[in-house]
């Protein structure tokens, strides 16, 4: 068999070379090294060593095997492109030395190679170094080349540069202006990016992938999920980026129906249930109210990681289903997937919605004593609500003080939570010194002392803590709901009025109000301000927004569907206790998350036994 013939055949494996193995091409390495051709055709020698490049310790095995008169930029570039894709970019500027030692000058594939891996590590200097070099040798301007550049100033932070270059630049495509919108997402500037998206000449998925993961990015879930209403319109199809992005926009926001819709379009478009969007899809559920749906994706995920296990635990903890998570935990054990400080956390608040002292004590003891893994602030203050919500009051204060930390905002408000429920004013006053010296102009410190007073009937004291608070001119944050209906989604600010269907929303309260006096409702003005009328505690409570949101629903959906609501904040006691009414009055199943956790109201009840 002639030379030629043998190569050919060589070259027509290696182009196939999807379909093999590492043995094999080492087999074929092996063969063309005994026939005398691993050097005889520079082009077979370059094909074999970009699929050598998939073991990289073959491949510089390879390298040093090569004559020098052989050596060219291509093996080296080979390299640089194969380092930056595993999780030590470094290395790529370690070859990019060697080919300089070895003589080599770079060509026009060097620098976006090498720019990448900068972008990655993130290496500021030896980016800049790479841009100066690429000017020196004339290798400016690119196009490949400029976007490289604009990717590597936008990715480090350094977006006034990566502006430059793009105004300035003769040569620019979609990838250019993706880019500069993604560079803009990242340092939270989305009025700049929205205006480059609206200037595109042509866009595509990734433009409008990166605008909607801009917006989630700055928590502005209601503009992301428009941007994906806009993007359906036209000729574009998300993918599985764009799905990521949308599920958690809907997660924040808690609209199921369209995070539903995404769901829907994953099955029907065909694209896999691969472990991004299947742990997207499991905090959506989880954080829409629908946590039976999110165990239903969960046990169809063929691939499961610490991710998917997390947002599972944390999702089953968030609806006070502690035993479940638990079990869930110990299954991941078994699965041998090892937990991390964050997997803690859900474990932990599963402990603790669910008051399961003891196996929060021995899980907080395994994170170091089995898991090697040290306990941080958050993990103490789980603790620290764990203890506080059962009582626990003496306890949870000696771990504050045991802290090997200064306890922060979170940790004192933990315990000064379990005070309010348990109507500790001591140790409340004691908590909510700390406090104040903490967070001096929190607002919300102060409206928890003043209500822990009231409730305790030490009405001078909590009118003197308004006072103080109002000398201050601090404001109470404002309560803020939502609900969707029909995928859009309505939100409610306490004492909102501004809602088209407003009338008709306090026409349906008045109507909610007479049935649940049947029921023997009286208000709990506790939590309203001291200093107005009884008639106006009374308008003040009426007017707070998951009510609000409540009636919308009732009026809004039919008999038997479930009403699902979001709130900013803690949910009052008033509004608990009404809800519960509704509950049974209307007899609706309603959903509400609140700041801390689900409280799931059926014919009367809470979840959260009356504890949150």
């Amino acid at each position: 068999m002639t030379t030629a013939i043998l190569t050919a055949r060589f070259h027509e494996l290696l182009r196939k070379c999807t379909h093999i193995n590492m043995s094999q091409v080492k087999q074929i390495q092996a063969h063309l090294t005994t026939s005398g051709l691993l050097f005889f055709d520079v082009r077979l020698l370059g094909r074999l060593f970009s699929v050598a490049a998939g073991d990289l310790s073959h491949a510089h095995l390879l390298l040093s095997q090569i004559p020098h008169h052989h050596k060219n930029i291509f093996f080296y570039n080979t390299l640089i492109r194969s380092h930056s894709q595993t999780p030590a970019p470094q290395f790529a500027i370690s070859i990019y030395v060697l080919s300089l030692r070895a003589g080599l000058l770079p060509d026009s594939y060097t620098f976006p190679l090498l720019l990448k891996a900068c972008s990655l590590i993130p290496a500021c200097p030896q980016g800049q170094s790479a841009h100066g070099q690429s000017l020196k040798l004339g290798l400016y301007p690119s196009l490949f080349l400029n976007n490289a550049l604009i990717h590597f100033y936008s990715l480090t932070g350094q977006i006034h540069i990566a502006r430059q270059l793009f105004d300035e630049s003769p040569l620019r495509d979609v990838v250019s202006w993706n880019s500069m919108i993604n560079g803009y997402a990242r340092t939270g500037d989305m009025g700049k990016a929205r205006e480059l998206f609206d200037e595109m000449p042509e866009r595509n998925v990734i433009s409008w992938s990166a605008l909607i993961a801009g917006y989630v990015q700055v928590g502005l879930s209601k503009e992301a999920l428009d941007a994906f209403v806009r993007m359906q319109a036209g000729p574009d199809r998300p993918n599985e980026a764009t799905l990521v992005s949308v599920l958690a926009a809907c997660a924040h926001l808690g609209a199921l129906e369209q995070g539903k819709w995404a769901h829907g379009y994953l099955k029907s478009s065909g694209m896999s249930l691969n472990v991004f969007v299947g742990t997207a899809l499991i905090d959506m559920y989880g954080k829409c109210g629908e946590i039976d749906l999110g165990l239903e994706v969960f046990s169809e995920m063929e691939e499961k990681n610490l991710l998917a296990w997390t947002a599972m635990i944390k999702g089953l903890a968030m609806h006070g289903r502690g035993s479940e998570a638990l079990s869930l935990f110990a299954s991941m054990d078994e699965a041998g997937v090892v937990p991390d400080d964050i997997t803690f956390i859900g474990v932990l608040c599963a402990c603790t919605h669910a008051g399961l002292v003891d196996e929060g004590r021995r899980i907080f003891n395994s994170m170091n004593e089995v898991f090697g893994i040290m306990p941080k602030i958050e993990h103490y203050g789980c603790m620290v609500d764990l203890l506080a919500r059962v009582g626990l009051l003496e306890e949870a204060r000696r771990l504050v003080e045991q802290m090997p930390m200064e306890p922060d905002v979170l940790i004192w408000g933990a315990l000064m939570a379990g005070c309010r429920f348990h109507g500790d004013v001591g140790m409340a006053e004691y908590v909510g010194k700390h406090l104040i010296e903490l967070e001096p102009d929190n607002g919300a410190v102060f409206v928890l002392l003043a209500n822990i007073y009231s409730v305790s009937g030490r009405h001078d004291n909590a009118q003197k803590v308004w006072q103080l608070m109002k000398s201050k001119g601090l404001m109470k944050t404002p309560g803020c709901s939502s609900i969707e209906i029909r995928g859009t989604v309505h939100q409610f600010l306490v004492g909102d009025t501004s809602h088209p269907q407003i009338r008709e929303i306090l026409a349906k309260w008045e109507e909610i109000e007479r049935l649940m006096k049947l029921e023997g409702y009286v208000s709990n003005k506790m939590d309203v301000l001291l200093d107005i009328e009884e008639e106006e505690k009374e308008e003040v409570l009426a007017r707070h927004s998951e009510k609000l949101a409540v009636a919308f629903g009732l009026i809004s959906t039919s008999t038997g569907t479930v009403i699902h609501i979001v709130k900013n904040l803690r949910v009052c006691n008033d509004c608990h206790h009404v809800t519960k009414l509704i509950s049974k009055v209307y007899n609706r199943e309603i959903i509400v998350r609140d700041r801390t956790r689900f409280h799931h109201f059926k014919g009367g009840t809470c979840n959260c036994k009356d504890y949150w």
